[in-house]
């Protein structure tokens, strides 16, 4: 067994890509095999410095790559996020530190850039806490039983004065960025689309292997405004004589709720199909009571998504909108954070004012009122999570008697926070 410390762990060059990505391949159990066209797309994506790999003789044994994301918070305002992907470690190099250093130094990187947050998807639940990363966003999927729901099958449009239409992937290119741009205003967890990831998701820029072009769909508000867009596929199954398609929806995204229920209905009123497969989905989504019976939307997945460790807890605290209390004075809790990894540690005063704007004093000399790890305050800071549930749990302790509820109240947003982004 190669020592620790002669593990090379440094920024992959363009050259060094192939190799990179055979690693890749090699830790996520996929053929180590990369074809020009892979490799080729790789290259489009390239960011000098930040694609690290580790080095064991020459070999690519581990990868990891960052690249820079502004992250919703809600209220309109975004935080500059480190997004991390690309995380591997081959099977003979395991628990040998690997990606400890990586993160490390990825995340050390990211705080002198003036990150206020890295975000990840996580593959296994446990790998990323002891990194100070919390799950601050779920998500749920759910497949429709389209002759359940209750809806008319002979719909034959929007009634609101709105119109779908299929378009193709140029249109998409054209005028999704918009419309993602206006969700990402209004919900938390919403992370940024590059232009790249329009090429990649409407087949301009291929990982390799044949690219089946789905379809694509828009709805149009009464006023002509591009309200929402649905990139779905579907199947071919007959079962004596009877069409039993499903439509699988590869991303859906709506700025308004006529939108949204107007593209569902859209895909429950297809003829052939007998099932649609949502896709990711925020975990309080509209769609079951869109239905006349909203047991025609069985729950079929419910998960963690969108890891968060914070860096910066003041300009995460003060970037996110509160509740107003119009006429009420400021309201204020005192936290103790613990940090192992040494960026965000400290006792933090926040202050909210009756308006709904936070103020956060770091190195308060005031008693903590409410004590915990980054991780959890990660969970709580776009206020999907419960600080009173996280204390039933003992994940957070109460300095003084009811400091939970007090977190709740400042915390807690009335929708959950939802990324609908894999990256």
């Amino acid at each position: 067994m190669t020592p620790r410390d002669a593990i090379d762990i440094r920024p992959v060059s363009e050259d060094g890509l192939r190799e990179w990505t055979r690693a890749l391949s090699t830790g996520f159990l996929r053929s180590p095999e990369v074809s020009d066209v892979e490799l080729e797309a790789r290259h489009g994506g390239f960011l000098p410095g930040r694609t690290l790999g580790a080095f064991d003789g020459g070999r690519c044994v581990a990868t990891f790559r960052s690249f820079p994301q502004e992250l919703s918070v809600g209220g309109g305002a975004t935080v500059p996020a480190d997004a991390i992907s690309n995380v591997s470690v081959s099977p003979t190099h395991r628990r040998r530190g690997i990606l400890t250093r990586m993160m490390t130094q990825d995340l050390a990187a990211a705080k002198d850039r003036g990150d206020v947050v890295a975000t990840l998807i996580a593959a296994e639940y446990p790998i990323y806490g002891r990194y100070g990363f919390g799950p601050a966003a779920w998500t749920s999927e759910w497949t429709i039983d389209v002759p359940r729901t209750g809806l008319d099958p002979r719909w034959a449009g929007p009634t609101d004065g709105g119109r779908i239409d299929l378009v193709d992937g140029e249109d998409v290119r054209k005028l999704g960025p918009e419309l993602h741009a206006r969700l990402v205003r209004q919900q938390p967890g919403a992370v940024s689309r590059d232009e790249r990831w329009w090429q990649v998701n409407t087949g301009v820029v291929r990982f390799g292997g044949s690219w089946d072009e789905p379809f694509y769909a828009v709805y149009r508000s009464a006023d002509g405004e591009v309200d929402g867009l649905v990139s779905y596929e579907a199947d071919d199954k007959w079962e004596a004589k009877q069409p039993q398609d499903t439509a699988d929806v590869n991303w859906l995204i709506a700025a308004t709720p006529a939108a949204e229920r107007a593209l569902w209905q859209y895909l429950c009123s297809i003829d052939w199909i007998t099932k649609v497969k949502t896709g990711w989905r925020a975990p309080d989504d509209l769609l079951p009571f869109f239905l006349p019976d909203p047991r025609a939307a069985r729950l079929t997945a419910h998960a963690d998504w969108l890891w968060v460790r914070i860096l910066d807890v003041v300009r995460a605290l003060e970037a996110r909108p509160y509740d107003s209390h119009e006429g009420a004075g400021s309201r204020g809790l005192v936290l103790d954070v613990v940090d192992a990894g040494g960026f965000a540690g400290g006792r933090y005063r926040l202050d909210v004012s009756g308006e709904g704007v936070g103020s956060c004093t770091p190195g308060s000399r005031d008693a903590a009122e409410l004590t915990l790890d980054v991780r959890e305050l990660a969970a709580l800071w776009l206020g999907d999570e419960s600080a009173v549930r996280l204390a039933a749990l003992g994940r957070v302790r109460e300095e003084r008697a009811g400091a939970a509820r007090v977190a709740d109240a400042l915390l807690r947003t009335s929708r959950r926070p939802w990324c609908p982004d894999i990256f």
